[in-house]
């Protein structure tokens, strides 16, 4: 048997096109994907409208980590239900393109929400330079994290309806309970290492540090933007890993 030799993420760009293209059929989905949400900033903006501005951050940044439970269930979908995977990958598309190109066509699909959520945040909060540019690369660094482990973790399922409901928990839980949505200092004291070793948490900490809302030492900024890099480059790294280990070479 011959090994089958791709060049790395050889076909990426066609195929990040065509999950886009999937994705975009899928406009329930992207309406939806804003529920949670908008759910939070309503009671926000009625019970403590004073914490709106933070709220409104730490939605984009949630929508970002969110994006990480898409690429978990299509990858699973695709894997489980139409077994697309082994057509895709017994042509010439690089294991790794397959994984990267479907978080990118994911993250396409979605950066209309996302967008029109960052225009509301400018026009009631306003957005600095300064925080621009945090938002911008915390919110990169919260997708990557979030895309790569979930399809790292759409692979060890077999059945579309175990997926679900833990997925549903996982980013709920990391995205809503810590300090994302309000300030970090409502959170308990002896646990903010927690929070900023958590990718959506330290994004929120980073940003909120620009807006007034946080005041962070020079080690926890260093502390949660250190977090921030390696957790989103070392799951990459290991999507890309795992996607080759995974996959048949054998042809």
């Amino acid at each position: 048997m011959a090994t089958v030799t791709r060049a790395p993420f050889r076909g990426l760009v066609a195929f990040s096109l065509t999950e886009l293209r999937v994705q975009l059929h899928e406009s329930t989905s992207i309406v939806t994907s804003m529920i949670v949400q908008v759910v939070l900033l309503v009671f926000v903006a009625i019970l403590a409208r004073d914490l709106l501005p933070v709220a409104l951050f730490g939605a984009i940044l949630f929508s970002m980590f969110a994006l990480g439970q898409r690429v978990q269930n299509e990858a699973a979908f695709v894997r489980i239900d139409h077994k697309l995977n082994e057509l895709y990958l017994a042509g010439p598309l690089a294991p790794e393109a397959y994984f990267f190109g479907m978080s990118l066509g994911v993250l396409g699909a979605y950066l209309a929400p996302i967008g029109i959520l960052v225009l509301i945040t400018y026009a009631i909060a306003g957005i600095s330079l300064t925080t621009a540019v945090v938002l911008l690369a915390t919110a990169t660094g919260v997708w990557l994290f979030a895309s790569s482990f979930g399809y790292f973790v759409s692979s060890l399922f077999r059945d579309m309806r175990t997926i679900w409901p833990y997925a549903s928990i996982f980013y709920s839980m990391f995205g809503v309970l810590p300090p994302v949505f309000y300030p970090l200092g409502y959170w308990p004291a002896p646990l903010v290492p927690v929070a900023l070793a958590l990718p959506p948490s330290a994004a929120a900490a980073l940003v909120q540090s620009t807006i007034g809302w946080a005041t962070l030492t020079p080690w926890e900024v260093a502390f949660a933007a250190t977090a921030l890099v390696l957790e989103g480059l070392g799951t990459f790294v290991f999507a890309i890993y795992w996607s080759r280990r995974t996959v048949r070479e054998d042809a």
